[in-house]
């Protein structure tokens, strides 16, 4: 298994609020937009992405509040893998340390085609969240996209 670990970022959110919206997999389906959505199914416990006759699932494995949720690959994912989402108490009580760790069972083509975009999307999720989590708007992401995130 290849390991991956996304930088920490510092959110301007509680623990519990950033860990509530991670919680439930069909909020995930909520930040698309909405002519993506048909791309994913999702219940509150698994999430299955398709597209291009590709089919990816995933599904909660653990769940320790407001501080870790794991996922692990489900039905016909064709790669093994587990992510690690974490939130953490960064000081004051409206801050979260957050990050995101994933091991995939890579073969090598696989490692070196994606091994470093696996990494850049990471720390580029992270940057995100706390952008949008201080009002700012994420590094190439459309404004329109923004208007159907719950957070």
């Amino acid at each position: 298994m290849e390991n991956y670990k996304s930088k920490t970022g510092i959110v301007s959110k509680a623990p519990f609020e950033l860990y509530m919206s991670f919680v439930d997999m069909r909020n995930f389906s909520q930040m698309l937009p909405e002519d993506k959505r048909d791309m994913v199914e999702a219940d509150y416990d698994t999430i299955t992405v398709s597209a291009q006759g590709f089919s990816i699932g995933a599904k909660v494995n653990q769940r320790v509040p407001y501080s870790y949720i794991e996922l692990i690959d489900w039905g016909n994912s064709p790669i093994a893998f587990k992510v690690g989402l974490n939130f953490g108490a960064a000081g004051p009580a409206d801050k979260t340390q957050f990050s995101i760790e994933v091991s995939a069972d890579l073969n090598f083509m696989m490692k070196m085609m994606l091994g470093k975009k696996i990494q850049e999307g990471l720390d580029k999720i992270v940057d995100g969240l706390v952008a949008v989590s201080e009002g700012r708007m994420p590094e190439g992401v459309d404004p329109e996209m923004l208007k159907n995130m719950k957070m």
